[in-house]
Order: structure tokens, then C-alpha cells, then sequence
């Protein structure tokens, strides 16, 4: 009986209508695209009404300014700016904190001296040390790659010591019964098992590692995205400064680990 449903389940199915069979699998899809539609046009309706034309651009006008911006070549050399402060921070940011996470994993000695400093600047809003680094690095690059390494490298350590913890003993315990050393055990068991949370923590660096950037050439600096929102805001273009903040929301936030699926 069950397969005789299931049969006739499947045969309704390829009776439906194509369209409604492509309406089903993409409802979800649809849905989103219907909401970012009606935000947009709520945002072109109120940027059109003029009521606060210092702080709400239209979209049409946002996107204008993107495409003069990224004919002109304005954009790309900004964007490249960033990418590149990023990039070296977090590069940086991701070795070290791999190693000081197996480090305070497999160290007790380690873990009583590095933990105590990791979960107190981890809990400290780190943003809020950013004019500091201007200050000892100048406005230069290097400060805000020490900001980009600053947010990024603690999610690292935290996830990979809580990895090479969170290895199931049956495993180690299987690897020292055929004979395999602390490196063979390391390599082919540890760093394996502990992968997941490697990743995870790099996706929260990376995520934080672009607000960092961001944020640091608000506070001080000659060229990058947060650069030049914080220039439009000062000039008062809105049509400029929204698209920008929109820009660097949706880097940081494509990499959160909710915003794609693990």
C-alpha cells in the first residue's frame, strides 16, 4: 500500500503544471526577493518625498552614484585599498591564532598563561582600541591591518583550542594502540578532528576582520571604503555614504557563519 501512495504521489506531481512545480521549489528564493523589492521601494518612496533629503537618498540615486564612481575608477581603487588591509591582517591573523589555539590545547602551562589574556581582550569591545593603533602606527596601512588582526585572530584561538579539545579520546587512544606518534596523532587525528571548528572560527575572523577594517579608516585614514563613507558623511551625500555602508554590511555579513549554511 505504502508504495502504491507513493506511486500515486509521484504521478500527481509530474501531472502538476511546470510553473508550479518551479514555484514550489523556489518559493523561499521568492520570498526573499519579494521583501528586498518592497524595502526598496519603501526607500525610494521616502528618499523621493524629500522629508529628509541629509540623511535618506533615494535608491535610484545610490545607484547612480555607484555606477559614475565605478566608471571613473574611484571605486575599484578604494575597494583594492581595503581588500588589501584585510587580507594582510587577517592572513596574519589566521596563522597565529592556529597555533596559539593547538598551543593552549596541548599545553597546560600555555593555557594558564595565554587564556586569562584572551578571554579578557576577547570581551573587550576591541573597536574601541582602534584610535589607539592610529595613534602608535600612524594613518597608514599598518594600523589597520593591526585592527583587522586584533578582531579577527581571537575567534581563531577560542575555536581552535575548543577543536583539538573536543577530540574524542577513542580516537587518540586507537592511533597510540597501532603504534603512532605524537606528530602522527597530531597530524592524522587532532588537526582532522578540530577541522570544523578551524573553519568556523575563521568564518567569525573574517566577518569581524572586515568591520575591523572598516571601521579603523573611519577613525584615520587616506584611501579605503570606510574612508570614503566617512567623507560623504561629512560632506552631507547621502547617496554616497548608503551605498558604501551597504557594501561593507554585506561583507560582513556573507561571511557569519547564519548568513551561509555550514
Amino acid at each position: 500500500m505504502a508504495n502504491v501512495a507513493l506511486g500515486l504521489e509521484l504521478d500527481l506531481q509530474r501531472r502538476e503544471p511546470l510553473v508550479l512545480r518551479w514555484y514550489r521549489a523556489h518559493l523561499s528564493t521568492l520570498r526573499g526577493l519579494l521583501s528586498l523589492l518592497l524595502v526598496g521601494l519603501l526607500w525610494e518612496i521616502a528618499g523621493r518625498s524629500g522629508q529628509w533629503p541629509l540623511i535618506l537618498a533615494p535608491i535610484s540615486d545610490i545607484w547612480a552614484k555607484f555606477l559614475q564612481l565605478a566608471a571613473s575608477g574611484e571605486l575599484q581603487r578604494h575597494i583594492l585599498v581595503s581588500l588589501n588591509e584585510f587580507f594582510v591582517g587577517f592572513a596574519i591573523a589566521a596563522v597565529f591564532g592556529i597555533f596559539l589555539g593547538i598551543a593552549i590545547a596541548s599545553s597546560d602551562a600555555v593555557n594558564d598563561v595565554v587564556d586569562p589574556w584572551v578571554s579578557a581582550v576577547y570581551a573587550t569591545p576591541t573597536v574601541a582600541l582602534a584610535p589607539l593603533f592610529i595613534f602608535v602606527f600612524g594613518i597608514d596601512a599598518a594600523s589597520k591591518m593591526a585592527v583587522v588582526f586584533l578582531l579577527a585572530v581571537f575567534p581563531v584561538v577560542i575555536n581552535t583550542a575548543t577543536g583539538i579539545r573536543s577530540t574524542d579520546q577513542v580516537y587518540i587512544e586507537a592511533a597510540r594502540s597501532f603504534s603512532a606518534s605524537r606528530g602522527q596523532i597530531f597530524t592524522k587525528v587532532l588537526i582532522p578532528s578540530a577541522l570544523p571548528f578551524i573553519v568556523a572560527g575563521l568564518r567569525l575572523g573574517i566577518g569581524r576582520g572586515l568591520v575591523g577594517v572598516v571601521v579603523g579608516e573611519f577613525i584615520g585614514a587616506r584611501a579605503g571604503l570606510g574612508y570614503l563613507i566617512f567623507r560623504s558623511s561629512q560632506a552631507f551625500r547621502p547617496e554616497r555614504a548608503c551605498w558604501r555602508s551597504s557594501s561593507s554590511s554585506a561583507w560582513s555579513g556573507a561571511w557569519r557563519p547564519g548568513a551561509n549554511s555550514s
